[in-house]
């Protein structure tokens, strides 16, 4: 997103509604990025339902996420035009009504062009709450705020996940969509009524400017290989969750659907550690914090893949989130940094390249799981981690 010219804001800073607004940002951001994951479980409800292959059925997650990571590219330029709440209003209020419609779809290709809608309108939230933060609270309360922002959004793959499962298993899929279109429509309100418009100046920069300092950040050796993590990040995180689903759902762990449901949410403990990645790269550094996180995605999910007791296979895989949960913010951090004079479209950017990853973290899943066994895919998802961590030893951040 281009910097834009602030005014004072209208929200003075002891003002105890900062408490209210976080939670309505953390709330939105958690429901909507929430549709990202539903469609994890689904996949083999849609093959049967729909009869297509489990591949094709995947695809009802990466067109989401790619026409998501698209609209990242486009709305928060617009956003600069026309004001952040608004755009938060619209981007909220359209995928109510676009997530209802997909709970009364019959064929699989309205499936996928819904989705595809539903993914390009949710892309509004994400960049621009993030940008709305720093232009409506003040300096002190901004990386805290982030903190708790980004929380929600990794909490989603989990909540999403978790939602998706409870409600298929007693009323199946379409409900799914019926209940969400409920949490948006209240969420809505909530933007409304709850958060202020932001005092600020247009700043008159295009899409097309943006597209222009794109190709600029493109030059950038560091910030390349920062990219580089940013779209391992949620590529191994729905990569993983894919594979796991179909893991214990074989007859080597004969896992019911609640106890999945179980496995899904203790995946919340790993994210607890999210909202610290600030403090702890102010003690440690944040090219060290980047590091371990990605150390601890690494052995997470390998280890998934090298135990064979459903304890410890729980438990690396809140191992590997928590890893995930310290590399997101830690990498937003560092391309704002390298972004320097355009670090708003480096961010933006950076949105961008994350989402593609969720894009194709599904489909990646599902080839792994029909080429090898499930032990040999968690390990390529390893590996794929491994090369992070090997790529960070390059990445020099003040």
């Amino acid at each position: 997103m281009s910097e834009v010219q602030l005014n004072e804001v209208k929200v003075k800073p002891n003002d105890r509604s900062f408490s209210l607004l976080t939670a309505v940002l953390v709330w939105c951001g958690l429901v909507v990025l929430s549709s990202m994951y539903i469609t994890i479980p689904l996949i083999s409800a849609f093959s049967s339902t729909f009869e297509v292959s489990l591949q094709q059925a995947a695809l009802t997650g990466s067109v989401f996420s790619l026409f998501y990571a698209l609209g990242c590219l486009i709305f928060g330029a617009l956003s600069d035009r026309f004001g952040r709440k608004g755009f938060l209003m619209i981007g909220i209020g359209s995928i109510t009504i676009v997530t209802l419609l997909i709970g009364f779809v019959e064929s699989f290709y309205w499936l996928l062009v819904l989705r595809a809608i539903q993914g390009a309108v949710a892309s509004v939230y994400a960049p621009i709450s993030l940008v709305y933060v720093g232009e409506v609270y003040p300096a002190e309360k901004r990386l805290t705020t982030i903190g708790f922002i980004t929380s929600g959004f990794l909490t989603a793959a989990i909540f999403g996940q978790v939602l998706s499962s409870a409600i298929q298993e007693v009323w199946g899929w379409p409900f799914i969509f019926f209940t969400l279109a409920a949490l948006y429509f209240i969420s809505s309100l909530l933007v409304i009524f709850i958060l202020p418009k932001e005092v600020r100046s247009p700043s008159g920069v295009s899409i097309w400017d943006i597209f222009k300092q794109m190709v600029v950040l493109l030059k950038n050796n560091q910030l390349l290989l920062t990219l580089f993590i940013t779209f391992l990040t949620l590529f191994s995180l729905v990569a993983m969750y894919t594979v796991l689903n179909s893991y214990l759902s074989t007859d080597t762990f004969r896992v019911s659907s609640q106890e999945l449901l179980a496995v899904r949410a203790v995946g919340i403990f790993g994210i607890i550690l999210a909202p610290f990645a600030g403090k702890l790269s102010n003690k440690y550094g944040i090219s060290n914090v980047l590091r371990v996180g990605i150390l601890l995605a690494t052995v997470g999910v390998t280890m998934i893949g090298v135990f064979s007791n459903l304890f410890m296979i729980v438990l690396m895989s809140v191992v590997f989130v928590a890893g995930i949960a310290i590399v997101c913010p830690v990498t937003i951090s560092m391309v704002s940094i390298l972004g320097e004079k355009v670090r708003g479209t480096a961010v933006t950017f950076n949105a961008f390249i994350l989402f593609v990853g969720a894009s194709v973290g599904p489909a990646i899943a599902i080839f792994l799981i029909s080429m090898l066994n499930y032990t040999m895919s968690f390990i390529v998802l390893g590996v794929f981690l491994l090369l992070g961590l090997i790529v960070s030893m390059f990445i020099k951040v003040n």
